[in-house]
């Protein structure tokens, strides 16, 4: 009986195999470090042209940003000069607002009154005068309420029966009075003077900045 030991051929074939497992796990990691190489490589490059874009924007929002605050300050002087030329056509029209108010007291005084002093403070008109009866002081008042186009809101004050002498030296019974009355200013001319202090303060904020 022939006996044929196989026991080399299967360690030759155990350490073949296990070479061969080895190789690939070797060739498994370097396919894989390789991979991963390339993998990280273009992931940096991502973040590179990532940050080039983004530093590109920052950039042109900086530029805009300047351009920007060009633009809101020259709107500002724009305003502000509105604003100063409104005013100049203000003062035009407060320059004319005394022969308007002259011309409606001598439109509006119904007779048997007559004014002994007209004083102005500020937008306010105070009145004082001489009236044959309390209608005709009552009468005033309802015109400067009603039909003056440059006053408003009559307010009387004071009036108390007064003799008076007469040219001919006879005692008349007469009647002193006081009013008080605002001045209308034209409708765009009130607002346009706040919004010409508001902008002009807007103005110099602006510069500031």
């Amino acid at each position: 009986m022939i006996l044929i030991n196989l026991l080399p051929h299967r360690e030759e074939r155990r350490k073949r195999r296990k070479a061969a497992f080895f190789a690939g796990l070797g060739v498994a990691a370097v396919a894989g470090l390789l991979i991963v190489g390339a993998w990280y490589l273009l992931v940096q490059q991502m973040i590179s042209a990532q940050q080039d874009r983004n530093q590109f924007l920052k950039t042109e929002i900086a530029k805009l940003e300047v351009q920007i605050k060009d633009i809101a300050t020259l709107k500002s002087e724009i305003e502000a000069l509105k604003a100063r030329q409104k005013a100049v056509e203000n003062l035009q029209t407060d320059r004319n607002i005394p022969v308007h108010v002259l011309n409606d007291l001598v439109r509006q005084t119904p007779e048997g009154v007559y004014f002994t002093s007209v004083k102005q403070n500020n937008q306010t008109l105070v009145l004082a005068g001489i009236a044959q009866t309390n209608e005709r002081v009552s009468e005033l008042l309802r015109n400067l309420a009603y039909n003056a186009e440059w006053l408003t809101k009559p307010e009387l004050v004071e009036i108390r029966a007064a003799n008076v002498q007469t040219a001919t030296r006879e005692q008349k019974r007469l009647f002193d009075f006081s009013v008080r009355v605002a001045i209308k200013r034209p409708p765009d001319a009130k607002t346009d003077e706040a919004q010409a202090t508001t902008k002009s303060g807007a103005a110099k904020s602006a510069k500031k900045s």
